[in-house]
């Protein structure tokens, strides 16, 4: 029998009874921590995005649209269109035509986008020849460019230029087309090629003139002459342009900010084109026969100080600077100083009367031979003495006679030097004249103290100071215009965009002698060009009275420091009685031929200014010249 169930003791806690077993049930924990711990990290990610959007958008949103903006949108320089620089009549002298710039996409050349590794050599090999550029170099701007997305190949190439590259794009655009049809990567090494509009300084004379206007450099800006002294006003204001681009192409729907460029002003000149072409032709042919160094001729309107024409030989051509001689490439009639010889005589002359020491009649004895501190000087031909009236000392050109006579211009040779210093101060030597033009000479004239025993002898006669051409002209048309001294002018005025005309401001005057000094100065240089015995014959023209004065000077060689070889010149007006144009002409170092002023610049001085009368319409005046007295017979 079973045994019996053993009773818990009293306060023990009852054993569990068991029953059947069951299946087990897990119990899960709460999801709380977990879901905490999920929002934690999206809200740490989130944050990250929004700190970084807040960064992009807000913080650094300039720095991003510059960035985005310099790859999407292209900014260049609208160029200004140079102003014309045109003769008194309004003739272009020098003038802007249409060019272009031919520009590259750098990126479009890339492998791929050209779908050529050496796309930059290929496009270089075929723009070289046209643009006259080193393929090296067009390279180097397509695999470095200074600017990612544009470079500029060559500036200011003809329209003749562009449209061969055009047509050269167009066939290989063609070429890239068909290949794509056939599967291939239909690659162009010329789709990166581009063009904006530019302009180009030319010259339509050719080298008329060119010592005058000067040339530009390869940017287009002014590097000699009147380009350069003028550039400000010719150059005008640049304009810009900004637009948005794709693939190289404008977007036109993105809009544009422009700001227009403002063209240069036009330059007039108070030269005449046509008198400039005569008297370079004269002096240049002259230059040839004799073998010269060089050559320059002055034409000035004898009143109002206007240049008409300054021509140089030899010139250049400002249309062609790579042949150009770089000696001839400035203006020599302003940028030469040498020693004047006898057209200075004329300076010399005007103190002495002007001081009223001497008169046209006053006698002189010229000896062959001067002795004066330590040297001997003589005139340029061997003679008996002469006996000539001052008169008679220009007109024979006489150094003796200009010596003698300027000695009595104080009580003591020092003084005579400091008087006339005076009058050569008066008349613009040593000093610059008035035009401004880049690297012109102001001569060379020391202090009287400071001159040398045989200086204060050979400055009266034109030795032993300088002179530039336009200096020596100057001279002329001041006794021309009856002792007033007006400063030259090169320029009549300007006319800016808007097509009005402001004249340039008026020249500085200077009263150097009286009206009756230089009306008694043109009569005797008259002399000297229808007196027998005087030494310009050769410059006399038919039907007008002509003033002028031979020139015949020991010549400073430049590059060997020391006297060699000569400069021949002459200078004067006409007509005579009734001044309306100067002329001055100066043959620097003649090797063939004659070296004599009279001999070979008197014939350039009469076919200039038969030229300039007659264009300028200047009728004689009919009057008969005085014939005043040359020489004195001893006793009279």
């Amino acid at each position: 029998m079973p045994a019996p169930a053993r009773r818990p003791r009293p306060g023990t806690r009852p054993a569990a009874r068991r029953g059947p077993v069951g299946p087990r049930t897990i119990r899960l924990g709460s999801p709380r921590p977990r879901l905490r711990l999920v929002s934690l990290g999206l809200t740490l990610v989130m944050l990250v995005f929004v700190v970084r959007l807040f960064q992009v958008q807000a913080v650094d949103a300039a720095a991003y649209t510059a960035k985005a903006e310099k790859n999407r949108y292209l900014e260049y320089t609208l160029g200004a269109e140079r102003g014309e620089i045109t003769d008194r009549s309004g003739i272009a002298l020098a003038a802007t035509v249409d060019a272009y710039d031919v520009t590259a996409d750098p990126k479009m050349f890339q492998p791929e986008d050209a779908k050529a590794t050496d796309a930059p050599e290929q496009a270089a090999a075929l723009l070289g020849p046209l643009l006259g550029k080193e393929p090296a170099d067009l390279v180097a701007k397509l695999r470095k460019p200074q600017s990612p997305r544009y470079t500029v190949l060559a500036r200011r190439v003809t329209p003749q230029v562009w449209n061969q590259i055009k047509d050269l794009k167009g066939v290989y655009a063609e070429k890239a087309r068909a290949d794509k049809a056939k599967g291939g990567p239909g690659g162009n090494v010329l789709a990166g090629v581009f063009q904006e509009p530019s302009s180009k300084r030319v010259y339509p004379n050719g080298d008329l003139a060119a010592g005058i206007l000067g040339y530009v450099n390869a940017e287009g800006r002014g590097a000699g002459g009147l380009e350069v002294l003028l550039d400000k006003e010719l150059a005008g204001k640049d304009g810009k342009i900004r637009y948005a681009q794709s693939g190289g192409r404008r977007v036109p729907t993105a809009g544009s900010r422009e700001t227009p460029a403002v063209p240069g002003q036009d330059i007039e000149l108070t030269i005449d084109r046509d008198i400039q072409w005569a008297a370079q032709r004269a002096i240049s042919d002259q230059v040839k026969k004799s073998k010269a160094d060089r050559g320059y001729v002055i034409v000035q309107n004898s009143r109002t100080g206007e240049v008409l024409a300054m021509a140089n030989a030899p010139g250049f051509d400002p249309n062609d600077l790579a042949q150009a001689n770089s000696a001839a490439m400035g203006n020599a009639a302003l940028q030469d100083a040498y020693e004047p010889g006898s057209t200075s005589k004329l300076m010399s002359m005007a103190a002495v009367l002007e001081e009223g020491v001497a008169t046209p009649g006053t006698h002189v004895v010229v000896p062959n031979r001067l002795h004066r501190g330590d040297r001997l000087f003589k005139d340029d031909v061997d003679h008996p003495t002469w006996y000539l009236t001052l008169n008679g000392v220009l007109a024979k050109s006489s150094n003796i006679g200009s010596i003698l006579a300027t000695g009595q211009l104080g009580d003591t040779q020092s003084a005579s030097n400091r008087v006339l210093y005076d009058y050569l101060r008066k008349f613009g030597i040593g000093s610059p004249t008035g035009l401004g033009y880049p690297g012109e000479t102001p001569g060379i004239l020391a202090k009287p103290g400071t001159w040398s025993t045989s200086q204060q002898y050979t400055i009266p006669f034109g030795q032993g100071l300088s002179v530039n051409a336009m200096q020596a002209a100057s001279v002329y048309s001041t006794v021309a215009n009856g002792g007033v001294r007006v400063e030259p002018t090169l320029v009549r005025g300007t006319k800016g965009p808007d097509g009005r005309f402001t004249p340039a401001a008026a020249p500085q005057q200077t009263r150097v002698i009286s009206e009756k000094t230089a009306t008694t100065l043109s009569r005797m240089l008259e002399s000297v060009v229808d007196d027998e015995e005087g030494t310009g014959t050769r410059a006399a023209i038919p039907g007008y009275r002509v003033a002028g004065k031979t020139g015949t000077a020991d010549r400073v060689d430049p590059e060997l420091g020391r006297y060699r070889g000569f400069t021949a010149s002459f200078a004067g007006f006409a007509p005579a009685d009734d001044p309306q144009v100067t002329v001055y002409c100066a043959i620097q170092n003649p090797t063939k031929g004659s070296y004599f002023g009279g001999q070979i610049c008197g014939p350039i001085y009469k076919k200039v200014m038969e030229f300039a009368l007659k264009t300028l319409q200047v009728a004689p005046t009919g009057a008969q010249p005085p014939r005043m007295p040359v020489t004195f017979k001893p006793g009279e």
